[in-house]
């Protein structure tokens, strides 16, 4: 069974593993933010940082949130650097899928050990799937 955008994926998991393995855990999320910034831009992957984007209900505006990042105008990813994901982080992932119509968001924290921790949170019409990635990054 393939994955969604699966391509696409590959490449923002290498730069994610890339960063960590570098910095490793305990830094700011803004510091990873800015690393991952900085490794999409090497890897050639298009992104926009801080992406402001509408929240509507019933035909009008409410509000908005921003995206820690969007590559390839189709994926959210939501950068943490806390000790472990709760429910709270994985009910904002399926937010922001669910008022941007995206498919895909990756929920990444930075600060796990011993390896980074990416959860893939897949939008299926009105379902919505979490599960972590198959390939841990082991930091050593």
């Amino acid at each position: 069974m393939s994955l969604i955008f699966e391509d696409e994926t590959y490449r923002i998991r290498g730069a994610v593993f890339e960063v960590y393995k570098s910095l490793g855990p305990g830094f700011l999320e803004s510091v990873y933010q800015s690393a991952l910034e900085h490794e999409l831009k090497l890897r050639g992957i298009p992104f926009e940082s801080q992406k402001e984007l509408p929240v509507s209900y019933k035909n009008i505006s409410v509000g908005k949130f921003r995206a820690d990042i969007v590559c390839y105008n189709k994926i959210i990813l939501e950068l943490k650097a806390v000790e472990e994901i709760t429910n709270e982080h994985l009910a904002q992932i399926k937010n922001y899928l669910k008022i941007t119509n995206f498919d895909l968001g990756l929920l990444i924290n930075f600060n796990h050990h011993p390896g980074v921790d990416i959860r893939r949170c897949i939008r299926d019409g009105v379902t919505y799937s979490v599960r972590e990635d198959d390939v841990p990054y082991n930091y050593s």
